[in-house]
């Protein structure tokens, strides 16, 4: 009995002393002065680019932060656009190291995140935060240093087609695309009925509303596009077109696209198209054919001014005028020709 009376006694004396000794700790464990970013230097500059978004985008080491006394310190590089005062910091990387890298794609998407323009230098602003326990408590700040970067994105521009035919809403409208960031070529399929539409641009936030810059016919109706003193484009027939606008030199096209598949692998051959019928639930062109192994196109109108074939650019969408199709096996295939998003052609062979 007196043995177990002395481990019981021995135990809370053992248990004592831990938590004396934690709350010593504790009470002793206090920020010291401040730690600095060491590289890289403010004014360093990155440019950035899709076609590398494994290499290293920001590479940052920084001095350890001195709590008093040795204790496991979790670090996390945060940056903002320059001149916001990190009143919306993004959290980069949480680290218990003194160093990081980010990847070109991850601090791409950081910086057009806090604000940057892609293609364009821009400037974000970084700090480490330091902090101990958890939950984090202690925290201090690095210094600040300012780091130029040239973001890209991959998103085309866009303009929204709102008319009589959907209820003149910009912000649920068909989209046109252009062929490339910067670029004002835009292009689209849409289905519209006899009425009026206009074109409208985004705002800087990439939003559809009437009050952004807007785009309709000079007045001749012969494809000239203006925002001065417009009226409204229109269409007198009901029908599947190919839209397209010039933003920069002020033109427009609207060409009726009524589409089917063609080839060795369909019925009609080479010579005539197998005709699709337009689906308004899906937006995609389909029809239950008999196809044979072999090559096949999908083309507009029954003429080769307007087709599509493969993707040898392998960017996601069939290219016009692109290389012959093809089909495995012989077959009754449900296909589907999608055209709703713009510049993102795609097709699909489904055997029922």
């Amino acid at each position: 009995m007196k043995r177990i009376l002395k481990s019981v006694f021995l135990l809370s004396l053992f248990t004592g002393f831990v938590a004396c000794e934690d709350e010593q700790e504790l009470r002793f464990l206090e920020a010291k002065g401040d730690f600095a970013i060491l590289s890289p230097t403010s004014g360093d500059a990155v440019v950035l680019g899709p076609e590398t978004p494994l290499n290293p985008g920001l590479s940052l080491t920084w001095a350890a932060m001195d709590y008093g006394t040795p204790t496991s310190i979790t670090y996390v590089v945060q940056i903002d656009k320059a001149g916001d005062n990190f009143d919306s910091p993004l959290d980069l990387v949480s680290t218990s190291n003194t160093y990081a890298s980010v990847i070109s794609e991850a601090l791409n998407g950081a910086s057009v995140s806090v604000g940057l323009t892609p293609f364009t230098q821009g400037a974000i602003e970084i700090r480490v935060k330091s902090s101990v326990g958890e939950p984090a408590s202690q925290e201090r700040f690095s210094d600040v240093i300012t780091y130029l970067v040239t973001p890209y994105s991959t998103a085309l521009p866009k303009l929204a087609v709102p008319g009589a035919y959907q209820d003149w809403s910009p912000g649920t409208a068909p989209r046109l695309a252009a062929s490339a960031f910067g670029e004002t070529d835009y292009e689209g399929f849409i289905m519209l009925t006899a009425g009026e539409f206009k074109f409208v641009a985004p705002d800087p936030a990439g939003n559809f509303n009437w009050g952004n810059t807007d785009y309709g016919d000079d007045g001749t109706f012969s494809g000239i596009l203006t925002d001065t003193d417009e009226v409204n484009c229109a269409v007198s027939t009901t029908a599947y077109y190919r839209v397209r606008a010039n933003t920069t030199s002020l033109t427009y096209s609207l060409e009726p696209a009524a589409w089917g598949i063609v080839g060795a692998a369909t019925p009609g051959g080479w010579d005539a198209s197998t005709p699709l019928t337009y689906n308004p639930t899906t937006k995609a062109f389909e029809g239950d054919i008999q196809m044979t192994a072999g090559e096949f196109k999908f083309r507009a109108n029954n003429a080769w001014t307007i087709n599509l074939g493969g993707d040898p650019d392998d960017d996601g969408s069939m290219n016009y005028d692109g290389p012959n199709l093809s089909v495995d096996a012989s077959g009754n295939y449900h296909v589907v020709l999608d055209l709703s998003n713009p510049r993102q052609y795609t097709y699909t062979l489904t055997l029922n």
